[in-house]
């Protein structure tokens, strides 16, 4: 009896850690229609052009050419998006550097969920790519990829690496850099957190905003937008 008591309570707790271990299944957001309700009901919740809302920043969306990682086209359009809040703050952000002669550069912001799923495949190093069992904060349009650049010469400052470079180098804390590029990474890092976009530990071009949870994972075209 004791043996029997024992064994049913042994399968009785692997079946409730089987429950609660259960991964939630992933919600992303496809269609265009459900996506307008979510604005309506919450504005925060639009994908904003910043391009439009920030008329004066610099655009280099390597995604929609060949030059970038994946070697080909991933985007039909060459536009950047992300969530109202957020860009809220890279105006902010913008108006600050703009006052010491700097100025930002877009490389990336919203990602359609389909085209992590496509990054995920192909990329080399796996490290370097959101798992698209978990989505991105791109997805979420809660994330950008950028850098700085000189107002008066409209280039960039000097950075460890280039965009997208998957090496460690590519760290936000990587050392040993030469004090100019360490002073630059450093100013960009801090001004983004003032603001409310932190520096994602393996890419310094990388900032998620505060708060990313509360956004859904979208895969909705940049042509629908």
């Amino acid at each position: 009896m004791k043996i029997k008591l024992f064994l049913f309570f042994i399968s009785l707790s692997i079946c409730v850690s089987a429950q609660t271990s259960r991964v939630p299944k992933l919600v992303v957001v496809n269609s265009y229609n459900q996506y307008l309700a979510s604005v309506k009901t919450n504005p925060n919740n639009e994908l904003v052009e910043i391009k439009k809302a920030i008329p004066n920043i610099t655009l280099d969306i390597r995604y929609a050419t060949k030059n970038n990682f994946m070697k080909q086209v991933m985007y039909k359009q060459a536009r950047a998006f992300a969530r109202k809040p957020v860009v809220e703050s890279l105006k902010k952000i913008q108006k600050a550097l703009n006052k010491k002669g700097y100025g930002l550069k877009i490389f990336d912001g919203y990602r359609p969920y389909a085209t992590t799923v496509e990054f995920y495949k192909k990329a080399s190093d796996k490290n370097f790519v959101a798992n698209p069992a978990k989505g991105s904060k791109h997805n979420r349009g809660c994330a950008v990829d950028l850098t700085l650049i000189n107002l008066k010469t409209g280039k960039e400052i000097p950075m460890p690496t280039p965009y997208d470079s998957f090496s460690a180098a590519a760290a936000a804390n990587y050392e040993p850099v030469t004090n100019e590029v360490r002073k630059n990474r450093n100013f960009l890092i801090a001004t983004m957190k003032k603001y409310g976009l932190n520096v994602l530990e393996n890419e310094w071009w990388h900032y998620d905003f505060v708060g990313w949870q509360r956004y859904n994972i979208m895969d909705i075209p940049f042509e629908k937008l």
